[in-house]
């Protein structure tokens, strides 16, 4: 690649990675011999899974059938209709086990979480974070969100109505490579603990964190039938769920979403899909600039830039757009880039080939049509077969792909502008809405983020902070998404609200004896009574 920065002349920090932790060693064992016999996943074609870290394979499980998702939703059917009459006390008392025991296996997890997707440690302590939480969260409001609810009525002395919530039934769950994690059980918890049963599809690329995990929660006392993993290809198994599901919940791209969107519409079925971003990040000039530098870093390169809310674009108000460049440009040129499972590494690998030949081809495109490099720009063969360096590029113009579509990499692009207003206009000038951010005064910020068309925005925050309020609901505007996770929202959508109501003493159209126009009469001064009088029905 060629570009016109100085980093040729600049190395970043390399680290090399060991041998695997003694522990996972074991449990990889164990859950490739499971995947062989057919325990824990469909006795199929084999698919090879490859360690980012290294290139090579570090196991393999069986590729799904059509007929093996048909058996899946067999078994977890019979398994739901027993399940949704466990008391709603017994299924709390799970979750805080499997709570208890995420934490307990936190180096597991992660080590497990870094051998399948190559990044940094820290980006996979995120996730052991994030399930533990879910998972307390739902099983301590889980009482209070499925409790038979009283509802007004038209006529509140003669009719007595109770809201409930009923489960679903079976949830379809399709999630993706880069947090096998979190996305690979998170978004099922409320659903189980709701009273349904999940049949789901890890990513290909990273089954062993989803059977790891969920061997947790069946040690925790999940019925193990109750969930169904199914591993193989998106177009094989993905299509079978979608077309079995009584719900489906997706993670991944806007393109994919809007397949399975018509198929499970034809079957008039509920969708929940956080899809794609192009998320921008706004720079007050009245922001802090050194903590601004430090948390557009971390918005743009966690996970090495590979998640749905990273931040792809930076505009940054005049006044400090030179001051805010250069301390963020020496901030990404000082980053650890490198394999292992030690906590100093700043930035890992990318997950594949696919992913490194994407990022290049975003860039390539963008420099070849005028854009400046500042920072990065460059394949690491020498650190690991996928390793790219965290990039700044300025003066990306008009043409170039990657100022409207999706990098999905560790690659971002700084774009000065004279004031918030128009920093604003830019934010939304995309098809996405999924998140943003402002790094400004509080009162500033928090002026001009109602006004940026996305399902999120963090104040002084690159996406952590309205990810972790995690009783507020979180979901895409535009083409990135339908409904939402967390919050409320995040368990109701997995049921379906039942109006049961008891009418008493005599129809709602009042005495047999009672003419219809006076009924009527009666009723119309009535409702103009209660408009007057502000009383609710």
């Amino acid at each position: 690649m060629t570009h016109t920065s100085d980093t040729s002349n600049r190395t970043f920090k390399r680290l090399t990675c060991g041998p695997l932790p003694e522990q996972l060693a074991a449990e990889l064992r164990e859950l490739s011999a499971n995947a062989r016999n057919g325990s824990l996943t469909a006795e199929a074609e084999k698919l090879e899974v490859e360690g980012p870290f290294t290139g090579e394979t570090i196991g393999w499980v069986g590729a799904g059938t059509e007929d093996d998702v048909e058996q899946a939703f067999a078994r977890a059917r019979r398994a739901q209709r027993s399940w949704e009459n466990v008391p709603v006390s017994e299924r709390k008392a799970i979750f805080l086990r499997f709570h208890d025991s995420v934490l307990r296996n936190r180096d597991l997890l992660i080590d497990m979480v870094q051998l399948e997707t190559g990044k940094n440690r820290a980006s996979a302590f995120d996730e052991v974070m994030d399930v533990a939480n879910n998972a307390r969260y739902y099983a301590q409001r889980v009482a209070r969100l499925l409790k038979p609810k009283k509802r007004r009525s038209a006529l509140p002395i003669l009719s007595k109505s109770i809201q409930y919530h009923q489960p679903l039934g079976v949830v379809g769950q399709i999630s993706p490579w880069n947090y096998p994690l979190t996305l690979g059980i998170s978004d099922a918890v409320p659903a189980l603990i709701a009273g349904n049963a999940v049949v789901a599809k890890p990513d290909s690329a990273t089954p062993f964190t989803a059977l790891l995990v969920f061997k947790l929660l069946y040690e925790a006392g999940l019925p193990r039938e109750l969930v169904q993993l199914v591993t193989g290809a998106g177009r094989v198994v993905g299509t079978a769920i979608a077309e079995r599901c009584d719900f489906l919940m997706f993670t991944g791209s806007t393109k994919t979403g809007k397949i399975l969107g018509e198929t499970v519409g034809r079957r008039l079925v509920g969708y929940s899909a956080e899809l794609g971003g192009k998320n921008p990040l706004i720079v007050s000039a009245d922001t802090d600039l050194d903590y601004a530098a430090r948390g557009v870093v971390d918005a743009c390169y966690s996970n090495s830039g590979q998640l749905c809310v990273a931040i792809e674009r930076v505009y940054v108000e005049d006044a400090i757009y030179e001051a805010f460049l250069a301390a963020f440009v020496d901030r990404v040129k000082a980053m650890t880039l490198g394999a292992g499972f030690g906590w100093e590494v700043q930035m890992g690998s990318l997950a594949s080939a696919d992913q490194l030949d994407t990022v290049v081809g975003y860039v390539d495109d963008a420099v070849a049509k005028g854009a400046t490099v500042l920072a990065g720009g460059k394949h690491r063969p020498d650190l690991g077969p996928y390793f790219y360096e965290p990039t700044v590029l300025v003066d990306v113009p008009e043409d170039a792909k990657l100022r409207r579509e999706e990098v999905f990499g560790p690659v971002v692009y700084i774009e000065r502008v004279e004031d918030l207003d128009r920093a604003v206009e830019l934010a939304n000038d995309t098809s996405y809405g999924l998140n943003a951010s402002v790094f400004a005064k509080p009162s500033t910020a928090h002026r001009i983020a109602p006004a940026i068309a996305a399902g999120s925005v963090s104040i002084n925050d690159g996406y952590t902070a309205s990810w972790c309020a995690i009783e507020n609901p979180m979901g895409g505007m535009k083409e990135s998404g339908v409904s939402h996770r967390h919050g409320d929202d995040g368990l109701l959508k997995y049921t379906a609200m039942q109006n049961v109501t008891e009418q008493r003493f005599m129809s709602i159209r009042g005495p047999e004896a009672l003419g219809r126009k006076t009924y009527a009469n009666i009723m119309t001064a009535a409702l103009r009574a209660g408009k007057a009088f502000k009383i609710l029905p």
